[in-house]
């Protein structure tokens, strides 16, 4: 099973392709130097096989690549970040 995690700015969402075929993604807003996360949905068919797990790796790893910061609104990011504190230091605020 190949998983490749990409950003599709157009819809506003990074995706993650599961052999080519679309298994999920993550919406943000952007605003600034920070991504606003508010949904993550995994296609029913590739739930519980890691998918969700590598989506959050996956874009979590884009966006400190990127430079940028998070507001995980979402509550499936903000659990995956409370389990992974390695991540923590992408969280920020909007004050």
């Amino acid at each position: 099973m190949s998983m490749l995690i990409e950003d599709d700015p157009a819809n506003r969402r990074f995706e993650i392709l599961v052999d080519d075929a679309l298994a999920g993604f993550t919406q943000y807003v952007p605003r600034d130097d920070v991504l606003i996360f508010t949904h993550t949905e995994v296609d029913p068919g590739f739930q519980n096989r890691g998918v969700g797990s590598a989506l959050m790796r996956g874009t979590l790893d884009k966006v400190r690549a990127q430079g940028q910061r998070v507001v995980p609104r979402c509550p499936f990011m903000a659990a995956f970040i409370d389990r992974h504190p390695e991540y923590a230091d992408l969280v920020t605020s909007l004050d």
